[in-house]
Protein backbone atom coordinates (compact mmCIF):
# COMPACT_ATOMS: atom_id res chain seq x y z
CA UNK A 1 0.00 0.00 0.00
CA UNK A 2 1.26 3.23 -1.17
CA UNK A 3 1.96 6.02 1.35
CA UNK A 4 -0.91 9.27 1.20
CA UNK A 5 -1.93 12.71 2.50
CA UNK A 6 -5.33 12.29 4.37
CA UNK A 7 -8.28 13.72 2.10
CA UNK A 8 -10.58 15.96 3.69
CA UNK A 9 -14.47 15.85 3.00
CA UNK A 10 -16.46 19.02 4.23
CA UNK A 11 -19.94 19.23 5.16
CA UNK A 12 -20.89 21.49 2.16
CA UNK A 13 -19.56 19.57 -0.22
CA UNK A 14 -21.78 16.59 -2.34
CA UNK A 15 -19.61 13.67 -0.21
CA UNK A 16 -20.12 15.34 3.05
CA UNK A 17 -24.05 16.75 2.66
CA UNK A 18 -24.93 13.08 4.39
CA UNK A 19 -23.59 13.32 7.22
CA UNK A 20 -24.35 17.18 7.83
CA UNK A 21 -25.49 17.90 11.46
CA UNK A 22 -29.16 18.74 12.11
CA UNK A 23 -29.92 21.42 14.37
CA UNK A 24 -29.00 20.90 18.04
CA UNK A 25 -26.79 17.98 17.34
CA UNK A 26 -23.34 18.04 18.92
CA UNK A 27 -20.75 20.16 17.56
CA UNK A 28 -17.56 18.72 16.17
CA UNK A 29 -15.76 20.03 18.70
CA UNK A 30 -17.72 18.77 21.64
CA UNK A 31 -17.34 15.23 19.84
CA UNK A 32 -13.97 15.74 20.23
CA UNK A 33 -14.18 16.89 23.93
CA UNK A 34 -16.04 13.74 24.69
CA UNK A 35 -13.16 11.58 22.97
CA UNK A 36 -10.64 13.50 24.95
CA UNK A 37 -12.01 13.01 27.93
CA UNK A 38 -12.52 9.64 27.38
CA UNK A 39 -8.90 8.51 27.73
CA UNK A 40 -8.12 5.45 30.23
CA UNK A 41 -6.13 6.53 33.06
CA UNK A 42 -2.98 4.29 32.93
CA UNK A 43 -0.62 3.14 35.55
CA UNK A 44 2.76 5.22 36.02
CA UNK A 45 4.94 2.47 35.36
CA UNK A 46 6.55 1.93 31.99
CA UNK A 47 6.82 -1.27 30.74
CA UNK A 48 8.85 -2.51 27.99
CA UNK A 49 5.88 -3.91 25.98
CA UNK A 50 4.31 -0.25 26.20
CA UNK A 51 7.50 1.37 25.20
CA UNK A 52 7.40 -1.25 21.87
CA UNK A 53 3.36 -0.04 21.04
CA UNK A 54 4.08 3.37 21.42
CA UNK A 55 2.59 4.07 18.17
CA UNK A 56 -0.88 2.57 19.34
CA UNK A 57 -0.77 5.25 21.49
CA UNK A 58 -0.01 7.65 19.25
CA UNK A 59 -2.90 6.53 17.23
CA UNK A 60 -5.68 6.11 19.49
CA UNK A 61 -8.87 7.85 19.44
CA UNK A 62 -8.77 10.37 22.55
CA UNK A 63 -4.79 11.41 21.87
CA UNK A 64 -5.74 12.08 18.40
CA UNK A 65 -8.65 13.99 19.67
CA UNK A 66 -6.74 15.51 22.42
CA UNK A 67 -4.43 16.98 19.81
CA UNK A 68 -6.36 18.30 17.08
CA UNK A 69 -8.17 19.95 20.28
CA UNK A 70 -4.74 21.67 21.06
CA UNK A 71 -3.70 22.43 17.51
CA UNK A 72 -7.30 24.38 17.40
CA UNK A 73 -6.72 26.59 20.33
CA UNK A 74 -3.57 27.47 18.60
CA UNK A 75 -5.43 29.36 15.47
CA UNK A 76 -2.40 28.98 13.35
CA UNK A 77 -2.43 30.00 9.66
CA UNK A 78 -3.24 26.97 6.70
CA UNK A 79 -0.39 25.26 5.42
CA UNK A 80 -0.57 24.50 1.72
CA UNK A 81 -3.54 22.84 1.03
CA UNK A 82 -4.87 25.76 2.53
CA UNK A 83 -7.24 23.65 4.99
CA UNK A 84 -8.38 25.81 8.33
CA UNK A 85 -7.95 24.61 11.76
CA UNK A 86 -12.05 25.91 12.20
CA UNK A 87 -12.23 23.64 8.80
CA UNK A 88 -11.04 20.28 10.18
CA UNK A 89 -11.78 20.85 13.80
CA UNK A 90 -15.97 20.05 13.03
CA UNK A 91 -14.85 17.64 10.63
CA UNK A 92 -12.20 15.85 12.46
CA UNK A 93 -13.96 13.42 14.44
CA UNK A 94 -15.02 11.97 11.39
CA UNK A 95 -11.37 11.91 10.24
CA UNK A 96 -10.39 9.91 13.75
CA UNK A 97 -10.87 6.09 12.09
CA UNK A 98 -9.07 6.99 8.60
CA UNK A 99 -6.23 9.23 10.22
CA UNK A 100 -5.57 6.31 13.08
CA UNK A 101 -5.34 3.47 9.98
CA UNK A 102 -3.04 4.97 8.32
CA UNK A 103 -0.80 5.85 11.35
CA UNK A 104 -0.66 2.19 12.11
CA UNK A 105 -0.85 0.54 8.65
CA UNK A 106 2.42 3.40 8.04
CA UNK A 107 0.41 5.06 5.32
CA UNK A 108 0.16 8.27 6.17
CA UNK A 109 2.51 10.40 4.26
CA UNK A 110 3.05 13.95 5.76
CA UNK A 111 2.89 16.74 3.16
CA UNK A 112 4.64 19.40 1.61
CA UNK A 113 5.66 22.82 4.40
CA UNK A 114 4.99 26.26 3.48
CA UNK A 115 8.24 28.28 4.53
CA UNK A 116 7.43 31.88 5.70
CA UNK A 117 10.32 33.97 6.73
CA UNK A 118 9.55 36.44 9.82
CA UNK A 119 12.59 40.02 9.85
CA UNK A 120 14.32 39.34 12.99
CA UNK A 121 14.50 42.67 15.33
CA UNK A 122 18.65 42.23 14.77
CA UNK A 123 18.49 42.05 10.81
CA UNK A 124 17.90 39.14 8.62
CA UNK A 125 15.21 36.46 8.62
CA UNK A 126 13.96 33.56 10.65
CA UNK A 127 12.92 30.58 8.67
CA UNK A 128 9.20 29.70 10.03
CA UNK A 129 7.79 26.32 8.62
CA UNK A 130 3.86 26.14 8.48
CA UNK A 131 2.66 22.64 8.01
CA UNK A 132 -0.48 21.50 6.74
CA UNK A 133 -3.29 21.32 9.80
CA UNK A 134 -3.74 17.25 9.68
CA UNK A 135 0.43 16.84 9.39
CA UNK A 136 0.36 19.80 12.76
CA UNK A 137 -2.45 17.45 14.47
CA UNK A 138 0.01 14.31 13.62
CA UNK A 139 3.20 16.05 15.02
CA UNK A 140 0.90 17.33 17.93
CA UNK A 141 -0.56 13.33 18.75
CA UNK A 142 3.35 12.44 18.56
CA UNK A 143 4.41 15.10 21.30
CA UNK A 144 1.53 14.23 23.60
CA UNK A 145 3.21 10.74 23.67
CA UNK A 146 6.81 10.92 23.71
CA UNK A 147 6.78 14.61 26.10
CA UNK A 148 5.79 12.72 29.14
CA UNK A 149 8.43 10.04 28.38
CA UNK A 150 11.23 11.79 27.44
CA UNK A 151 10.91 14.93 29.98
CA UNK A 152 12.10 13.13 33.28
CA UNK A 153 15.49 12.46 31.21
CA UNK A 154 16.50 15.68 30.81
CA UNK A 155 18.64 18.09 32.41
CA UNK A 156 16.86 20.38 35.29
CA UNK A 157 18.66 22.81 34.05
CA UNK A 158 17.02 23.22 31.01
CA UNK A 159 14.00 25.30 30.87
CA UNK A 160 12.75 25.52 27.14
CA UNK A 161 9.51 24.31 26.41
CA UNK A 162 9.00 22.21 29.43
CA UNK A 163 6.09 22.17 31.41
CA UNK A 164 6.10 24.29 34.96
CA UNK A 165 9.50 25.80 33.64
CA UNK A 166 9.88 29.11 31.79
CA UNK A 167 11.90 32.14 31.59
CA UNK A 168 10.86 32.73 35.50
CA UNK A 169 12.61 29.60 36.52
CA UNK A 170 15.33 30.50 34.43
CA UNK A 171 16.05 33.73 35.25
CA UNK A 172 16.19 32.71 38.97
CA UNK A 173 18.94 29.80 39.10
CA UNK A 174 21.08 32.03 36.40
CA UNK A 175 20.90 34.36 40.26
CA UNK A 176 21.55 31.34 42.21
CA UNK A 177 24.66 30.79 39.89
CA UNK A 178 25.99 34.56 40.41
CA UNK A 179 25.05 34.60 43.58
CA UNK A 180 27.71 31.66 44.49
CA UNK A 181 30.26 33.77 43.08
CA UNK A 182 30.35 33.13 39.73
CA UNK A 183 30.53 36.75 37.92
CA UNK A 184 31.60 35.95 34.72
CA UNK A 185 29.31 34.58 31.76
CA UNK A 186 29.97 32.73 28.62
CA UNK A 187 27.33 33.19 26.04
CA UNK A 188 27.34 31.19 23.39
CA UNK A 189 24.94 31.95 20.73
CA UNK A 190 24.18 28.74 18.24
CA UNK A 191 23.72 30.30 14.50
CA UNK A 192 21.09 29.50 12.78
CA UNK A 193 19.81 26.12 15.25
CA UNK A 194 16.74 24.99 13.85
CA UNK A 195 18.12 25.20 10.27
CA UNK A 196 21.28 22.81 11.32
CA UNK A 197 20.20 20.09 13.34
CA UNK A 198 22.11 17.13 11.99
CA UNK A 199 18.75 14.17 11.58
CA UNK A 200 21.10 11.05 11.79
CA UNK A 201 22.26 12.26 15.46
CA UNK A 202 18.52 13.42 16.24
CA UNK A 203 16.91 10.21 15.24
CA UNK A 204 20.68 8.52 16.77
CA UNK A 205 19.54 9.79 20.45
CA UNK A 206 16.09 9.22 19.97
CA UNK A 207 16.37 5.86 19.27
CA UNK A 208 18.13 5.41 22.71
CA UNK A 209 14.90 6.17 24.38
CA UNK A 210 11.89 5.17 21.98
CA UNK A 211 12.04 1.63 21.02
CA UNK A 212 9.61 1.60 18.57
CA UNK A 213 10.59 1.97 15.63
CA UNK A 214 7.21 3.04 13.90
CA UNK A 215 7.65 6.49 15.81
CA UNK A 216 10.88 6.61 14.28
CA UNK A 217 10.03 6.04 10.88
CA UNK A 218 7.14 8.82 11.21
CA UNK A 219 9.63 11.45 12.56
CA UNK A 220 12.39 10.63 9.96
CA UNK A 221 9.02 11.43 7.44
CA UNK A 222 8.50 14.71 9.13
CA UNK A 223 11.90 15.69 9.37
CA UNK A 224 12.36 15.37 5.59
CA UNK A 225 9.08 16.93 4.39
CA UNK A 226 9.97 19.15 1.20
CA UNK A 227 9.90 22.68 2.28
CA UNK A 228 7.78 25.25 -0.56
CA UNK A 229 9.91 28.74 -0.76
CA UNK A 230 7.80 31.49 -0.76
CA UNK A 231 8.71 32.14 -4.69
CA UNK A 232 7.34 28.55 -5.16
CA UNK A 233 10.58 26.50 -5.31
CA UNK A 234 10.26 23.49 -3.62
CA UNK A 235 13.61 21.94 -1.82
CA UNK A 236 14.65 18.48 -0.28
CA UNK A 237 14.92 18.93 4.03
CA UNK A 238 18.81 16.97 4.37
CA UNK A 239 19.44 18.68 7.90
CA UNK A 240 17.04 21.14 10.79
CA UNK A 241 13.47 20.68 12.13
CA UNK A 242 10.42 22.79 11.03
CA UNK A 243 10.63 26.00 13.43
CA UNK A 244 6.80 26.52 14.04
CA UNK A 245 5.84 22.11 14.29
CA UNK A 246 4.35 21.29 17.39
CA UNK A 247 6.99 18.13 17.63
CA UNK A 248 10.08 21.14 16.86
CA UNK A 249 10.54 22.10 20.92
CA UNK A 250 10.58 18.71 22.21
CA UNK A 251 13.33 17.73 19.41
CA UNK A 252 15.64 20.56 19.93
CA UNK A 253 15.38 19.50 23.44
CA UNK A 254 16.87 16.09 22.87
CA UNK A 255 19.24 17.59 20.56
CA UNK A 256 21.02 19.59 23.14
CA UNK A 257 20.02 17.12 26.27
CA UNK A 258 23.30 16.15 24.89
CA UNK A 259 25.46 19.02 25.49
CA UNK A 260 23.51 19.21 29.14
CA UNK A 261 24.85 16.12 30.38
CA UNK A 262 28.59 17.24 29.24
CA UNK A 263 28.34 20.35 31.10
CA UNK A 264 27.17 18.60 34.05
CA UNK A 265 29.72 15.71 33.41
CA UNK A 266 32.36 19.36 33.60
CA UNK A 267 30.97 20.53 36.67
CA UNK A 268 29.84 23.72 35.26
CA UNK A 269 27.11 25.85 36.03
CA UNK A 270 24.63 26.87 33.38
CA UNK A 271 21.63 27.51 32.28
CA UNK A 272 19.50 26.54 29.24
CA UNK A 273 16.02 28.37 27.31
CA UNK A 274 16.08 26.27 24.17
CA UNK A 275 19.00 27.31 21.97
CA UNK A 276 20.01 30.38 24.30
CA UNK A 277 22.60 29.46 26.83
CA UNK A 278 25.05 30.64 29.33
CA UNK A 279 27.64 29.06 31.12
CA UNK A 280 28.67 30.69 34.80
CA UNK A 281 32.26 30.79 35.75
CA UNK A 282 34.25 32.64 38.51
CA UNK A 283 36.90 34.49 36.36
CA UNK A 284 37.49 35.50 32.79
CA UNK A 285 40.51 33.17 32.28
CA UNK A 286 38.18 30.16 33.04
CA UNK A 287 35.38 31.68 30.53
CA UNK A 288 37.90 32.21 27.53
CA UNK A 289 39.41 28.19 28.16
CA UNK A 290 35.58 27.05 28.82
CA UNK A 291 34.60 28.93 25.60
CA UNK A 292 36.72 27.09 23.34
CA UNK A 293 36.49 23.51 24.58
CA UNK A 294 32.89 23.93 24.46
CA UNK A 295 32.90 25.19 20.73
CA UNK A 296 35.23 22.35 19.82
CA UNK A 297 32.60 20.10 21.20
CA UNK A 298 29.62 21.78 19.93
CA UNK A 299 31.24 21.74 15.77
CA UNK A 300 32.55 17.94 16.24
CA UNK A 301 30.20 16.12 18.42
CA UNK A 302 26.83 18.15 17.81
CA UNK A 303 27.82 19.14 14.43
CA UNK A 304 26.20 22.63 14.97
CA UNK A 305 27.23 26.27 14.28
CA UNK A 306 28.90 28.91 16.50
CA UNK A 307 27.75 31.99 15.68
CA UNK A 308 31.36 33.94 16.63
CA UNK A 309 30.12 37.27 16.13
CA UNK A 310 27.42 36.76 19.10
CA UNK A 311 29.21 34.83 21.25
CA UNK A 312 31.37 36.46 24.26
CA UNK A 313 32.58 35.91 27.64
CA UNK A 314 32.03 39.04 29.33
CA UNK A 315 30.33 40.20 32.94
CA UNK A 316 26.61 39.66 33.15
CA UNK A 317 25.30 43.13 32.57
CA UNK A 318 26.52 42.87 29.38
CA UNK A 319 24.82 39.41 28.42
CA UNK A 320 21.34 39.50 26.87
CA UNK A 321 19.60 36.50 28.51
CA UNK A 322 15.67 36.04 27.41
CA UNK A 323 15.51 39.81 27.39
CA UNK A 324 17.00 40.03 30.56
CA UNK A 325 20.48 41.36 31.86
CA UNK A 326 21.65 40.83 35.48
CA UNK A 327 24.00 42.36 37.59
CA UNK A 328 25.71 42.02 41.29
CA UNK A 329 24.62 44.79 43.44
CA UNK A 330 27.16 46.50 46.04
CA UNK A 331 25.58 44.25 48.47
CA UNK A 332 26.05 40.97 46.78
CA UNK A 333 22.16 40.85 45.59
CA UNK A 334 21.62 40.14 42.01
CA UNK A 335 19.68 42.96 40.58
CA UNK A 336 17.35 41.99 37.13
CA UNK A 337 16.70 44.18 34.19
CA UNK A 338 16.21 44.88 30.92
CA UNK A 339 19.10 44.47 28.53
CA UNK A 340 20.08 46.79 25.76
CA UNK A 341 18.58 45.16 22.94
CA UNK A 342 15.05 44.88 25.04
CA UNK A 343 15.32 48.73 25.37
CA UNK A 344 15.84 49.00 21.80
CA UNK A 345 12.99 47.22 21.19
CA UNK A 346 10.60 49.29 23.21
CA UNK A 347 12.15 52.27 21.75
CA UNK A 348 11.23 50.99 18.26
CA UNK A 349 7.76 49.28 19.24
CA UNK A 350 6.58 52.24 20.62
CA UNK A 351 7.36 54.69 17.69
CA UNK A 352 5.91 51.98 15.83
CA UNK A 353 2.55 52.10 18.01
CA UNK A 354 2.41 55.39 17.90
CA UNK A 355 3.28 57.32 14.33
CA UNK A 356 2.86 60.79 13.87
CA UNK A 357 0.23 60.35 10.84
CA UNK A 358 -1.58 58.73 13.14
CA UNK A 359 -5.06 58.23 10.91
CA UNK A 360 -7.40 56.86 13.69
CA UNK A 361 -8.72 58.08 16.88
CA UNK A 362 -6.83 58.86 20.23
CA UNK A 363 -8.88 55.77 21.89
CA UNK A 364 -8.02 53.53 19.27
CA UNK A 365 -4.44 54.27 20.04
CA UNK A 366 -4.80 53.68 23.70
CA UNK A 367 -6.13 50.49 22.70
CA UNK A 368 -3.60 49.77 20.43
CA UNK A 369 -0.76 50.31 23.38
CA UNK A 370 -2.31 48.80 26.25
CA UNK A 371 -2.83 45.45 24.72
CA UNK A 372 1.01 45.71 23.78
CA UNK A 373 2.44 47.10 27.09
CA UNK A 374 0.22 44.43 29.24
CA UNK A 375 1.72 41.56 27.27
CA UNK A 376 5.08 42.85 27.67
CA UNK A 377 5.31 44.03 31.31
CA UNK A 378 3.27 40.68 32.20
CA UNK A 379 6.42 39.14 30.73
CA UNK A 380 8.95 41.99 32.36
CA UNK A 381 7.50 41.74 35.88
CA UNK A 382 10.89 39.56 36.64
CA UNK A 383 12.78 42.52 36.90
CA UNK A 384 13.82 44.13 40.64
CA UNK A 385 12.97 47.68 41.06
CA UNK A 386 16.41 48.65 41.13
CA UNK A 387 16.72 47.74 37.73
CA UNK A 388 13.94 48.35 35.77
CA UNK A 389 12.23 51.61 37.31
CA UNK A 390 14.16 54.58 35.23
CA UNK A 391 13.87 52.83 32.14
CA UNK A 392 10.03 52.23 32.66
CA UNK A 393 9.41 55.80 33.91
CA UNK A 394 11.16 57.10 30.83
CA UNK A 395 9.13 54.99 28.83
CA UNK A 396 5.85 55.85 30.31
CA UNK A 397 6.93 59.86 29.66
CA UNK A 398 8.11 59.35 26.33
CA UNK A 399 4.40 57.41 25.02
CA UNK A 400 2.51 60.02 26.89
CA UNK A 401 4.53 62.80 24.71
CA UNK A 402 4.12 61.08 21.50
CA UNK A 403 0.45 60.62 21.95
CA UNK A 404 0.17 64.66 22.82
CA UNK A 405 2.69 65.07 19.37
CA UNK A 406 -0.17 62.98 17.72
CA UNK A 407 -3.26 65.55 18.60
CA UNK A 408 -1.08 68.29 17.87
CA UNK A 409 -0.54 66.67 14.46
CA UNK A 410 -4.51 65.87 14.07
CA UNK A 411 -5.33 69.50 14.50
CA UNK A 412 -3.51 70.27 11.05
CA UNK A 413 -3.58 73.85 11.60
CA UNK A 414 -2.05 76.19 13.88
CA UNK A 415 -5.75 77.94 14.52
CA UNK A 416 -7.39 74.24 15.15
CA UNK A 417 -5.01 73.74 18.14
CA UNK A 418 -5.29 76.79 19.53
CA UNK A 419 -9.55 76.33 19.67
CA UNK A 420 -8.60 72.81 21.43
CA UNK A 421 -6.55 74.13 23.51
CA UNK A 422 -8.81 76.99 24.54
CA UNK A 423 -11.70 74.13 25.34
CA UNK A 424 -9.46 72.12 27.56
CA UNK A 425 -9.04 74.82 29.63
CA UNK A 426 -5.42 76.68 28.61
CA UNK A 427 -5.74 80.36 29.28
CA UNK A 428 -5.63 82.81 25.54
CA UNK A 429 -1.66 83.31 26.17
CA UNK A 430 -0.17 79.86 27.01
CA UNK A 431 -2.58 78.52 24.02
CA UNK A 432 -1.44 81.42 21.76
CA UNK A 433 1.96 80.52 22.46
CA UNK A 434 1.61 76.99 22.10
CA UNK A 435 -0.13 76.87 19.11
CA UNK A 436 1.11 79.43 16.78
CA UNK A 437 4.75 79.15 17.41
CA UNK A 438 7.37 78.35 14.85
CA UNK A 439 8.07 74.67 16.44
CA UNK A 440 7.35 71.24 14.69
CA UNK A 441 4.50 69.02 16.09
CA UNK A 442 7.10 67.15 18.39
CA UNK A 443 7.96 70.32 20.11
CA UNK A 444 4.94 71.58 20.38
CA UNK A 445 4.01 68.42 22.04
CA UNK A 446 5.93 69.50 25.19
CA UNK A 447 5.15 73.04 25.58
CA UNK A 448 2.96 74.21 28.35
CA UNK A 449 -0.23 74.86 26.53
CA UNK A 450 -0.11 70.98 25.83
CA UNK A 451 1.02 69.68 29.21
CA UNK A 452 -1.75 71.64 30.59
CA UNK A 453 -4.36 71.00 28.63
CA UNK A 454 -3.35 66.70 28.70
CA UNK A 455 -1.34 66.54 31.84
CA UNK A 456 0.16 63.01 33.14
CA UNK A 457 -3.36 62.44 35.16
CA UNK A 458 -5.24 62.64 32.40
CA UNK A 459 -3.50 59.52 31.23
CA UNK A 460 -4.91 57.47 34.48
CA UNK A 461 -7.23 55.24 33.47
CA UNK A 462 -6.44 55.87 29.37
CA UNK A 463 -2.89 54.32 29.02
CA UNK A 464 -1.42 51.95 30.77
CA UNK A 465 1.81 52.96 32.95
CA UNK A 466 4.30 50.55 32.95
CA UNK A 467 5.78 51.65 36.32
CA UNK A 468 2.47 51.24 38.18
CA UNK A 469 1.37 48.09 36.23
CA UNK A 470 5.01 46.96 37.95
CA UNK A 471 4.25 47.58 40.86
CA UNK A 472 0.58 46.07 40.77
CA UNK A 473 2.61 43.00 40.05
CA UNK A 474 5.08 42.76 41.95
CA UNK A 475 3.22 44.01 45.38
CA UNK A 476 5.89 45.48 48.21
CA UNK A 477 5.60 42.50 51.28
CA UNK A 478 4.27 43.90 54.59
CA UNK A 479 7.05 43.60 57.38
CA UNK A 480 4.78 42.92 60.54
CA UNK A 481 7.69 44.05 63.27
CA UNK A 482 8.23 41.27 65.74
CA UNK A 483 7.23 42.22 69.40
CA UNK A 484 9.96 42.75 72.07
CA UNK A 485 9.66 39.91 74.84
CA UNK A 486 10.25 41.52 78.15
CA UNK A 487 12.31 39.74 80.51
CA UNK A 488 11.84 40.16 84.37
Amino acid sequence: MEPHQLQFVFADSPQGSQDEDTAGAPTGKSILQQIAKARKVKGSSTTKESLETLMEEVASRHNLASALLHVARNHGAPGLDGVTTEEILETGHRLLKALSADLLSGRYQPGEIRRKEIPKPGGGCRNLGIPNVVDRWVGQAVNQVLAPLLEPQFHPSSHGFRPRRGANTAIAEAKEHLTAGCSWVVSIDLSKFFDRVNHQRLLARLAQKVPDKRVLRLIHQMLKAKVVLPNGTRVNTEEGTVQGGPLSPLLSNVVLDELDWELQRRNLRFVRYADDFNIYVSSQRAGERVMASLTAFIKRRLRLMINDDKSEVSRPENVHLLGFCLKIGKKGSVEVGLSRRSQERMRIRIRELTPRNWGRSIEACFEEVNRYFKGWIGYFKLCTQSGCRSPLEHYDSHIRRRIRAIIVKQKKRNRFLYRHLLKRGVTVKTAAKTAFGTVASWKKSNLRGMTLAYPNRWFDGRLTNLWKEWSRLNPTPIVVPTQLALEF
